[in-house]
């Protein structure tokens, strides 16, 4: 089980991945729209691994309407829409300062969704508008997961075989990535340029 608290903006997402045990596994701050849906994706990928199909995914969001609600449900998400006043009860529970902060909000909502998931209501995905998106987002999220069990299987392998790779490719994802479409060099290849095929063909031309 993946807990994940979402404390949205108009134009970016503040987020915090939680295990069951309550520790914090991943934080970021993510636009708003597909990029920072896709990059939502990845992070419960990475932390998901092989098993990622197989998974609980409680994700704990003020707000129960908009796209972005609706693509999360749609993925396959257990979206729970939290009210701001049960989000402000709970934080005055843990803590006496009552001091708020985007953050913060992210790791008491994960929380709450790890703690009092039966008494959340959960977002419905049954609306027309989310039926048609649904095997769209759940597309895109299967797809980006799918890509991140390969980076970290070429990483793996990388770090074993080809560690210099990993030092100049910092994200082996990135479009255009020559490892990638399998146009980088290998361990062996980049040795001194007369061992090149037309530095050699230019030496064996007999001279005027």
């Amino acid at each position: 089980m993946l807990l994940v608290g979402d404390d949205w903006a108009e134009d970016h997402h503040d987020v915090e991945l939680m295990d069951s045990s309550g520790r914090v596994m991943a934080r970021a701050r993510l636009p708003e729209g597909a990029a920072g849906m896709a990059r939502l994706h990845a992070m419960i990928g990475e932390h998901l691994g092989e098993d990622a199909e197989a998974a609980e995914v409680r994700i704990g969001i003020e707000t129960d309407r908009g796209l972005w609600v609706m693509a999360l449900a749609a993925a396959g998400y257990a979206v729970y829409g939290i009210n701001p006043l049960q989000v402000a009860r709970y934080r005055e529970r843990h803590g006496v300062s009552g001091a708020k902060s985007d953050a913060g909000d992210a790791h008491t909502l994960a929380d709450m969704v790890r703690t009092d998931a039966h008494q959340l209501r959960p977002v419905a995905a049954d609306s027309p508008a989310a039926q048609a998106v649904k095997v769209v987002a759940r597309a895109h999220k299967t797809l980006i997961w799918e890509r991140t069990r390969q980076v970290q299987r070429l990483r793996h392998q990388l770090r074993d075989y080809f560690p210099a790779a990993l030092e100049a490719y910092q994200d082996l994802a990135a479009p255009g990535h020559p490892g990638a479409a399998g146009q980088g060099p290998g361990p062996g290849i980049g040795g001194p340029a007369d061992h090149r095929p037309g530095q050699r063909r230019a030496q064996a031309r007999p001279a005027p």
